[in-house]
C-alpha cells in the first residue's frame, strides 16, 4: 500500500467524485450539475495548508470552471481524451512529481492516470475495478462528501488534520 504522507497534488476527477455522476440538462439544453459545499470547505483548507488541487475531466462544462474558480483551483482541464498525458502535464504544471500525486477517480478512464499516482482515492460508488487498485477508499458517494473525506484522511496521515481545522476558528 502506498503512502499518503508525501501527497502534495490531489488531481480529481468531476462526474462521479465531485459531483453524483448525474448529468442534468434544462430545457434550453443547459448543463447542470450539484457540488457538496463540505467537499469545498475541504478543498479550500488543503489548498490553505500550501498544497495543490488539480481537475482532469473527459467532459467539459462551463460549471465546472466556476466551480474550480470558487474554490481556487488553478489547474482545470476538461475534455480529456488521454488522462494519463493529462495528468503529467497537470504534475508538471503544478511544480510537483507522481510520487507527490494522488488522484480520485470513480471509472474505467480514470484507472490508466490513477495507476501512475503514487496514492490512488475512489468513492463509495466507484467502480469495481476501481475500487480494486485504490488505496484509499471513501465511505461517502461521489458528490456526497467523499473529497472532502478523502482530503481529511490525507490530513490525518500527514498529522496536519487539526491544523485544517484551525484554517476556520478566527
Amino acid at each position: 500500500m502506498s503512502d499518503a504522507r508525501s501527497v502534495r497534488l490531489l488531481v480529481l476527477d468531476v462526474d462521479g467524485v465531485l459531483t453524483d455522476a448525474g448529468i442534468i440538462y434544462s430545457e434550453d439544453g443547459v448543463e447542470h450539475k450539484r457540488f457538496c459545499a463540505r467537499d469545498g470547505a475541504g478543498i479550500v483548507a488543503w489548498r490553505r495548508l500550501g498544497n495543490r488541487v488539480a481537475i482532469l475531466s473527459g467532459r467539459t462544462s462551463s460549471t465546472v470552471e466556476r466551480r474550480a474558480r470558487e474554490l481556487g483551483i488553478e489547474v482545470v482541464v476538461q475534455g480529456s481524451k488521454d488522462k494519463l498525458a493529462d495528468l503529467r502535464t497537470i504534475v508538471d504544471r503544478c511544480g510537483c512529481t507522481l510520487d507527490e500525486t494522488a488522484m480520485m477517480g470513480d471509472d474505467w478512464p480514470d484507472l490508466p492516470a490513477m495507476m501512475a499516482c503514487h496514492y490512488r482515492i475512489t468513492v463509495a460508488d466507484a467502480c469495481q475495478d476501481v475500487r480494486s487498485i485504490a488505496d484509499f477508499v471513501a465511505r461517502h458517494r461521489g458528490g456526497h462528501g467523499a473529497v472532502r473525506e478523502a482530503i481529511e484522511h490525507l490530513l490525518l496521515e500527514q498529522g496536519r488534520l487539526a491544523e485544517a481545522q484551525s484554517c476556520f476558528v478566527a
